[in-house]
């Protein structure tokens, strides 16, 4: 545990979080058509946006169970909220990202000129405006390099969003995302310790539908309505979500502890887990003049579950109710915010399991939190789990000189083969030589390096930045475009198309679909756009398709484009001349081809030279 001014460890100033969240509050209080505020104060250098919360159901879920949906990939409403090789976008609250999409517009010339006064931009909100200060500071992150691009004279400050009683916002894929993009600390969520909405959609709409709009009623600022203390509603909201967020966090714990048994997963057929999960940097008020900071958004939770336990029986409907009215309770904890002191778990690992035992004041802070000793052994797999995915790429890393010795054997058996005029990918295919057996053993001692690799990544036992490294994409691209025509010759070589069918549709191993998405990530380009390694297996799919010749005019238009990509791969040295010697698969194929078609053809220049 580090004990610091809460400014140091979350990189925004004390001053500023007090007065987003004065603003935050004051939101609420617009106007029903205004739908956000803008705060600037002369001689300033912050600019705060602020949004008012909504206190409808159909504003918190949109449907049943829990309200999400998947982020719209085509195309894209957040290109960075997905998980890159295993292609799997993010998840959202449907009823948050409609919200969201509606303020954008009104939004974004404001943004801009902001921006263009080299302003530090602050994205705020409480409760259900928390999540629009989320999404809009992803829409800005995104953004974010072409507001650079169009005035270099802009702020290149990034914006820091910060949050008090948000509910969650979505699942596990944008905390992988921010992280990944190195963006997961500009998020700072303030949480009160009994607080019920930062919780509220760990459980099911179906199950707290009456209670949670008599909450809502209870809540909003705008309520003309007096509304007695919902006791009963309450404590029944406060049961509810508890339930919920015990099953939720319990099977999330399992994975953190490695546990193998089926049990866990066979009751997911039967119970439906809520997708919603934490990122960013959590603040936990612990009502005791402290301050929690924890990043490790598996650690968060389980302190969202277990810190809003309940002693005994007792005190429940005193705590259920209090829960409620925490909610709006944020500004006054807050007020003295450089008098509190700050615990940050930064080593989760080294947390003492016994409430009894304390070290430097950690076992007092944890005590204030209401961490049980299973509470604090789940924080504890949470920080070795994190200590694993480093250790894990620490392991990939040193195998770094196994790919480069493997890598350079390859390309040396490339340059060998065009020394006698022959493609390496026909060379491998006919395997007439010792070379050609080296090789193929080469490369299957690569597969196997790059499958694991793969296989870590399938079930995020790496780092999320992992993917993110430089690095490792251009290494997975080097390997991409060397490797992978000897695998589809080899693919081709035992026919394995007669059994399994086409390479491209049933034969690609993800090895090479994960590191083609990798690039096409990095650069900004179209899915499939990078797909020079694969050119040989559109190939043979042509060979095979065009037998008959007579079958041309059915695939023409495909023909034409391939021809398009492989002038500018040629061009751009993504496809070797090796291609076009005389005796290629290539050459021979395109020759059949009608004389008319070869003459207006772009590459007749590359095959005739």
């Amino acid at each position: 545990m580090a004990s610091e001014r809460l400014g140091e460890v979350t990189s925004m100033k004390e001053e500023v979080i007090k007065k987003a969240c004065s603003i935050a509050m004051k939101a609420h209080k617009l106007p029903e058509k205004q739908l956000y505020l803008v705060e600037k104060n002369r001689g300033s250098s912050d600019v705060i946006f602020s949004f008012p919360g909504s206190w409808t159901i159909s504003d918190w879920f949109s449907r049943s169970p829990f309200g999400e949906k998947m982020i719209d990939p085509h195309p894209p409403q957040f290109a960075s909220l997905r998980s890159i090789g295993n292609d799997q976008v993010a998840t959202v609250n449907e009823a948050f990202l409609t919200r969201f999409q509606a303020i954008l517009p009104q939004l974004q010339n404001e943004v801009v000129k902001a921006v263009a006064e080299r302003k530090q931009i602050v994205f705020t909100g409480h409760s259900s405006a928390g999540p629009i200060a989320v999404l809009m500071t992803v829409w800005f992150l995104e953004n974010w390099e072409n507001f650079i691009k169009s005035d270099p004279s802009t702020s290149r400050m990034p914006p820091i969003c910060v949050t008090f009683g948000s509910p969650l916002v979505g699942d596990f894929i944008i905390n992988h995302a921010l992280r990944r993009e190195s963006w997961s600390h500009y998020f700072i969520h303030f949480v009160m310790r009994y607080d019920i909405v930062p919780r509220v959609l760990l459980a099911p709409l179906s199950s707290l539908e009456p209670e949670l709009k008599t909450i809502l009623d209870f809540l909003n600022p705008k309520c003309t309505i007096h509304i007695q203390e919902p006791t009963r509603e309450a404590s029944a909201l406060y049961v509810t979500v508890m339930s919920n967020a015990s099953s939720v966090a319990s099977h999330a714990a399992c994975h953190l502890m490695g546990n193998t048994n089926k049990l866990s997963d066979t009751l997911l057929s039967f119970i439906e887990l809520s997708p919603y999960r934490p990122f960013g940097t959590y603040v936990f008020c612990t009502g005791d003049r402290e301050l929690v900071v924890v990043k490790n958004p598996d650690a968060v939770l389980q302190i969202l579950f277990y810190s809003s336990q309940l002693s005994s029986e007792v005190e429940g409907p005193e705590i259920a109710l209090r829960s409620v009215k925490d909610h709006f309770n944020y500004q006054s904890e807050l007020q003295n915010l450089e008098t509190k002191g700050v615990a940050y778990f930064d080593n989760l690992e080294g947390l003492p399991l016994s409430s009894n035992v304390g070290a430097g004041g950690l076992g007092l802070v944890l005590n204030n939190l209401g961490l049980s000793t299973r509470a604090r052994l789940c924080l504890c797999a949470a920080g070795e789990l994190e200590k694993q995915k480093r250790r894990n790429q620490d392991k990939i890393n040193k195998k770094k000189t196994d790919i480069e010795k493997g890598l350079l054997a390859l390309e040396g058996y490339k340059t060998r083969c065009e020394a006698g005029r022959v493609s390496y990918y026909d060379a491998l295919k006919l395997s007439k030589h010792t070379d050609d057996f080296n090789a193929n053993v080469r490369r299957l001692e690569l597969a196997g390096i790059f499958d694991e690799i793969m296989e870590m990544l399938k079930r995020y036992e790496l780092p999320d930045e992992f993917e993110g490294h430089r690095e490792w994409i251009n290494i997975g691209t080097r390997y991409r475009r060397i490797v992978e025509p000897l695998d589809i010759a080899n693919y081709y070589r035992h026919l394995k198309n007669e059994d399994t069918g086409p390479y491209m549709k049933r034969g690609r191993p993800k090895r090479y679909r994960y590191t083609q998405r990798w690039l096409e990530y990095a650069l900004k380009i179209s899915a499939g756009s990078s797909g020079e390694s694969c050119f040989w297996a559109r190939i043979e799919d042509l060979c095979l398709r065009t037998i008959n010749m007579g079958l041309f005019e059915d695939v023409k238009e495909e023909i034409l484009s391939l021809e398009k990509q492989v002038e500018k791969w040629v061009q751009n040295r993504e496809l070797g001349d090796d291609i076009f010697f005389e005796d290629s698969t290539f050459v021979k194929w395109w020759k059949k081809l009608p004389q008319l078609h070869r003459s207006g053809s772009c590459i007749s220049k590359f095959i005739n030279n």
